[in-house]
């Protein structure tokens, strides 16, 4: 049990969405002493959880769960229940037109109001563009005009709403979610504080209170600073395949520079983060945020790049066999979301340039829009003895640990370095 500092006292937590960050942060919550419920539109992942088992790829965080049900403080459902926090960590995609799609954070909203009350604190994890933690008050006040909100009532309000977006990193999100600081921003100081309360039951880091509106572009700011890096570093490959140096020996000579630290290339930009964040923060101010729309511009343009040097090294053989070594979206993760490995491999294949090999050690079977495609999941060895065109598209572990010579006498492409 916890008292905040204007006592309201916290026994249980409702965390909406258990993906890559509603899971870890339901089971940690839990491992604290709280009880939580984990809310999942999808009935297998609910089902899995309540077994005690996951649906994701993280290190550690099967142990996490499974000790977390066996002790009856975690449990998954298909609907909300009541409880004194609710933690909204739903998908926030991007459109085809890339802006923000919001209807996942809404659905969330409007399936929780029911079950507020007063003294509930609502905090909106889902990474967001500006205004969207007021907008989810807007809608909890449609939804239950009888209590009073933060836009209406202040500090006083009978229910608090607070924005406090995630900053972990996929294959680290245990130790991150503890050890990182976190940046909390309430509609009101109040809601601030309660929202803080709960972050320090787990939190080590520090908890920097703020308002909504910074800390939903904070999350956006720091995505778009590490883009715009990396659309340096992807533009800089392009220039050196132009002018026949070697990139990844350029970028090694001009990182001795005690003030420069240029970021690694790589096929694209995948995750749910990188790749849609800055586009957030085009959609909110187009007019001033050019730099941020170009770098975008020219990471969503370097998967096109990298398949059409494939395409060009396909022409080669008569009877192309394209081993791509990769499809989630980095290193030693199961996770394919906006993976540009994962749209350059399916691409390949919609264009029948060849046999289509996909390797990727982290994942038991492929997604129904490759596999409808006629491309084989198998294993590195498999692949390089039967591909005479080698993509390397993820620098996972087992792909750094090839012998070199398992190369010799392919057509290699290597995105991320791995042979340099």
């Amino acid at each position: 049990r916890v008292l905040t500092k204007r006592a309201m006292i916290i026994n249980k937590v409702c965390v909406v969405g258990l993906g890559y960050i509603g899971l870890p942060t339901a089971a940690v919550l839990a491992s604290r002493g709280l009880e939580v419920v984990g809310v999942d539109v999808s009935a297998r992942t609910v089902d899995t959880i309540n077994r005690g088992e996951v649906h994701i790829v993280e290190p550690d965080l099967d142990m996490v769960v499974r000790g977390a049900v066996h002790a009856g403080r975690l449990r998954a459902s298909s609907e909300p229940e009541s409880a004194d926090v609710f933690i909204l960590a739903v998908p926030t995609p991007l459109t085809e037109a890339n802006t923000p799609d919001l209807s996942y954070v809404e659905a969330a909203a409007r399936s929780l109001a029911p079950v507020l009350a007063k003294d509930s604190l609502v905090i909106l994890e889902s990474t967001s563009p500006v205004g969207t933690t007021e907008m989810v008050a807007r809608l909890l006040a449609e939804e239950r005009p009888e209590l009073s909100f933060p836009q209406q009532a202040g500090s006083n309000a009978d229910v608090k709403v607070a924005h406090c977006p995630e900053r972990v990193l996929p294959g680290r999100v245990l130790h991150e979610i503890v050890e990182n600081d976190r940046i909390i921003g309430g509609l009101s100081d109040a809601c601030s504080e309660a929202a803080e309360s709960l972050y320090k039951t787990f939190v080590r880091g520090d908890c920097l209170l703020t308002s909504a509106r910074t800390a939903e572009l904070s999350k956006l700011t720091e995505n778009s600073y590490r883009d715009l890096n990396i659309a340096f570093a992807n533009e800089l490959s392009v220039i050196c395949d132009t002018l026949k140096v070697n990139v990844w020996e350029l970028i090694k000579l001009s990182n001795r520079h005690p003030r420069v630290d240029i970021l690694t290339p790589g096929p694209g930009v995948g995750g749910h983060c990188i790749a849609v964040d800055p586009w957030f923060v085009v959609s909110s101010a187009p007019d001033q945020a050019r730099l941020i729309r170009l770098a975008r511009e020219t990471n969503d343009g370097k998967p096109q790049y990298v398949l059409d040097r494939i395409v060009h090294a396909a022409d080669e053989f008569k009877r192309p066999v394209i081993a791509c070594l990769g499809l989630a979206f980095k290193a030693d993760i199961d996770d394919l979301r906006e993976s540009p490995a994962l749209s350059i491999t399916k691409e390949l294949a919609l264009r029948g340039v060849g046999e289509v090999l996909a390797v990727e050690p982290n994942i038991a079977e492929l997604p129904e829009e490759l596999s409808s495609l006629g491309v084989t999941l198998t294993d590195e060895s498999d692949a390089l003895d039967r591909a005479n065109t080698v993509v390397i598209l993820v620098d996972h572990k087992q792909f750094r640990q090839l012998p070199r010579d398992s190369f010799t006498s392919k057509v290699v492409i290597d995105t991320r370095g791995v042979l340099a």
